[in-house]
């Protein structure tokens, strides 16, 4: 495992977010009720005019095919994304507790050295906790 596959955590993390968000969007879709009212009369005298509501969904066949298409790949995307962090959840697991810490404060949380230096404690610096990091990565 290396830094690359950290990286594709953070992009799997955010499309899964993404992806739910576009599967709720099109899900929108189908719930969209149109009315309108009408009126008319009946066809036999007395001609009485009468007032009718009509609601509905502009939500055709087709764009019902193109849906259930579209989210289907959806969900083929956020399962390979949650896969991909699955495998870097899995794979901290193994890492050293400290280096847990480091990668999940650079990498996942996304802080700066400086920040991760600060949230490390015992007097490390920027540079230390990056450094530490790269060895942890030459041995691996």
């Amino acid at each position: 495992m290396d830094k690359t596959i950290l990286q594709d955590y953070i992009d799997a993390c955010e499309l899964l977010k993404e992806t739910e968000r576009e599967i709720n969007r099109l899900n929108q879709k189908t719930k969209t009720i149109i009315q309108d009212s009408v009126k008319g009369s009946s066809h036999e005298y007395p001609y009485i005019e009468q007032h009718f509501k009509v609601q509905g969904t502009a939500f055709t066949v087709k764009d019902d095919s193109r849906l259930r298409y579209e989210e289907r790949l959806l969900e083929q995307r956020k399962a390979k994304a949650a896969s991909v962090r699955r495998q870097v959840d899995e794979w901290l697991l193994t890492v050293p507790i400290r280096m847990q810490r480091i990668i999940r404060y650079k990498y996942l949380v996304g802080m700066t050295w400086e920040q991760v230096a600060v949230r490390m404690g015992r007097r490390a610096t920027a540079d230390s906790v990056r450094k530490e990091l790269e060895r942890f990565f030459e041995k691996e």
